[in-house]
């Protein structure tokens, strides 16, 4: 069987925090706002995978009420969401994002992200295509004062 499942996530972005994106380190003068290290492309993914598995969201198995999560590595709930998935017998079989923001560039860096996911996933990073997209200064993202990530994730078994 083949199950699909799509994530969203945005956060503000002020001046003085670390751009973390895909669990690399993006220099940048901004980074997000979050209870986490919030990184928008680990909480998309999270969502699609756990959509995708049934098994609720990312708010459900990391909420931002918990202090336990404050200031955590993203990676950590992708790992912990490949164990639940693995409980499962459910294989990721690939996963697509767009991550949507004005500056930086983030080409040069999709590499090092598909690395990195690839790892915490238990994953090929061949199995994760990355795409960015400018908001053409369209709302708060557009601006600069946001970033956004929309994602699809397949998974089989």
């Amino acid at each position: 069987m083949t199950r699909s499942g799509i994530g969203y996530d945005l956060h503000r972005l002020n001046e003085g925090r670390p751009l973390m994106i895909g669990g690399v380190h993006v220099p940048y003068e901004k980074g997000p706002v979050g209870h986490s290290d919030g990184d928008v492309l680990a909480h998309a993914l999270c969502d699609a995978l756990l959509g995708a598995g049934g098994l609720g969201d990312i708010g459900t198995h990391f909420p931002d009420s918990d202090p336990k999560w404050k200031g955590a590595n993203s990676l950590m709930f992708l790992e912990h969401t490949r164990k639940l998935l693995d409980e499962k017998k459910l294989r990721i079989a690939h996963l697509d994002a767009i991550v949507v923001l004005e500056r930086p560039k983030l080409g040069p860096h999709f590499p090092a992200m598909r690395e990195a996911l690839a790892k915490s996933l238990g994953i090929r990073p061949d199995q994760i295509n990355l795409k960015a997209k400018t908001n053409e200064s369209v709302d708060a993202v557009g601006r600069g004062e946001a970033i956004a990530c929309h994602t699809i994730a397949t998974l089989e078994g």
